[in-house]
């Protein structure tokens, strides 16, 4: 870290030098006292937040890297209850915009250990990607629903931040993919989190009882076998296929996504679907989309793309959708008492007003506020470096 650049925001903020050791302690504790400070809080402009950022995310790829060293160099990923073992490829060299990252889930289920062992060995090697880092990662149970359970979604997201921060992969060219039961998973996975990824595809899998509305700005490939009948997997991917067709129609430009019945083979497609890599490969993360539909699933989540909705609310089914035009922002439908609404420059102009409002009526106006606090707070809330934002604002809907 520059002491020229923490020294500019140091003034800015109006600490003095010597204050700096202090000021980096702050920082480093994600429920530190940082936040308390007026300097933290004090309103600054579109320049000092993009040194401010620089400077709170080389800090944040500091403590990263301490937090998962060791998780990484034994590739097993790991919180308080589960463990995540991971197997990792790299393939091709470093492109300029960072390298892309895999994550493949292996098939299996509710079968002995040695099974899904060896369901996992046959993920690790099954595809090769172009360019990028392939990961295959160990479910840490074996039960029918290896991929869609609670606690899974914070060790993916730990194995997404150790890739950032170790193997230098950039966070908009993260794709998801599985096969038979891993492909349940994709079914779950790719729209719950949908805001993680840049594209998902998913193999000869089981959809559930999942829903296909969070996908509005994921792409997404279904592979499947034609003579793929056990639990009428193959009459269910090509429903799935028809649905996101309505779904596309109704919102052009929006469901980007592929269907491919693969004739005349069953659960094992003998490798064609490997072609989905390439399709997902052409596209990116838009950690910003305009238009968001946010459908809580069986995993229920917190955050998604620039949205919070209050923990206790969260219930399977809850439904949000919102959009933003210019600096208008409008909330056309929300199950929830209240949102929280994260904003940067990319999205609107911090420097004008905004507007807000929900199902046609306005319900808030006001002139955004950037700040350290908010940038710090994000960021180590999302663990996501996109999604370190400058301004907040809630709003009460009820």
């Amino acid at each position: 870290m520059k002491k020229t650049l923490l020294a500019t925001l140091l003034l800015l903020s109006s600490l003095s030098y010597a204050q700096t050791d202090k000021f980096v302690k702050w920082l480093k504790a994600p429920e530190g006292e940082l936040c308390k400070q007026k300097f933290a809080k004090k309103k600054l402009d579109k320049k000092d937040t993009k040194e401010a950022s620089f400077i709170i995310d080389s800090l944040w790829l500091q403590e990263s890297a301490k937090e998962l060293r060791k998780q990484w160099d034994k590739l097993t990923i790991s919180n308080d209850s589960l463990t995540l073992p991971c197997a990792c490829r790299t393939f091709g060299m470093y492109p300029q915009d960072g390298r892309s990252l895999y994550i493949s889930l292996h098939g299996g289920g509710e079968c002995p250990k040695e099974v899904n062992d060896e369901q996992w060995m046959n993920q690790i090697y099954l595809y090769q990607v172009p360019e990028g880092i392939y990961v295959a990662p160990r479910a840490p149970w074996n039960t029918w629903n290896l991929w869609h359970r609670k606690g899974l979604d914070e060790l993916f997201e730990q194995l997404i931040r150790a890739c950032v921060v170790f193997e230098g992969v950039n966070p908009n060219k993260v794709y998801l993919m599985g096969y038979s039961a891993g492909g349940d998973g994709v079914w779950r996975m790719a729209p719950r989190m949908a805001d993680k990824w840049a594209a998902a595809a998913m193999m000869a899998g089981h959809p559930g009882n999942s829903s296909q509305e969070n996908l509005l700005n994921l792409p997404f490939t279904i592979w499947m076998g034609e003579n793929d009948a056990a639990y009428d997997r193959n009459r269910l991917a090509k429903e799935k296929g028809e649905l996101l067709d309505s779904l596309a129609a109704a919102n052009p430009g929006k469901y980007i996504h592929s269907t491919n019945i693969i004739e005349g083979k069953g659960h094992w497609m003998d490798n064609a679907d490997a072609d989905a890599i390439g399709w997902m490969s052409q596209y990116r993360r838009n950690p910003y989309p305009k238009r968001v539909v946010w459908r809580q699933e069986e995993v229920l989540r917190e955050h998604f793309y620039w949205l919070s909705a209050p923990a206790n609310e969260l219930e399977h089914g809850k439904r949000v959708e919102a959009s933003i035009e210019g600096n208008t922002i409008n909330i056309s439908s929300c199950d929830y008492s209240k949102l929280t609404i994260y904003l940067n420059d990319n999205m609107v102009d911090l420097d004008k007003k905004v507007k807000i409002y929900y199902k046609g009526k306005k319900i808030k106006t006001f002139k955004p506020k950037r700040t350290i606090a908010n940038l710090y707070r994000t960021l180590w809330l999302r663990g996501d470096r996109s999604y370190a934002f400058p301004c907040i604002v809630e709003v009460r809907l009820d």
